[in-house]
C-alpha cells in the first residue's frame, strides 16, 4: 500500500466512526504517537531493561532456543 492509499483509506477510516469518544481516544492516540520523540522509549529504560532487551533480541535469532507455535500453545493454554 502506498503512502497515498495509506492516507486515503485512513481518511475514509475516521469519515466513517461516528461515535465522538472513539474519535476523541482515536485523536488522542494519534497525536500522542505524532509527538513521541524517536528513541524516547529506550531512553526511558534502565540500562539491566536494555541489556535484557538486547540479550532478548539475540537469543531469537538462536533457532535453538526457538519452540514451535503447537508448543508454546500447548505450554500455556491454561491461561488461553
Amino acid at each position: 500500500m502506498t503512502t497515498i492509499e495509506l492516507k486515503s483509506n485512513f481518511h475514509k477510516l475516521i469519515d466513517n466512526i461516528h461515535n465522538d469518544t472513539v474519535l476523541i481516544k482515536f485523536y488522542e492516540l494519534m497525536n500522542r504517537v505524532k509527538e513521541t520523540k524517536k528513541g524516547s522509549l529506550w531512553s526511558r529504560l534502565s540500562i539491566e531493561e536494555q541489556q535484557e532487551l538486547l540479550m532478548i533480541e539475540k537469543e531469537s535469532h538462536d533457532l535453538e532456543k526457538l519452540i514451535s507455535q503447537n508448543e508454546m500453545l500447548n505450554k500455556h493454554k491454561k491461561w488461553l
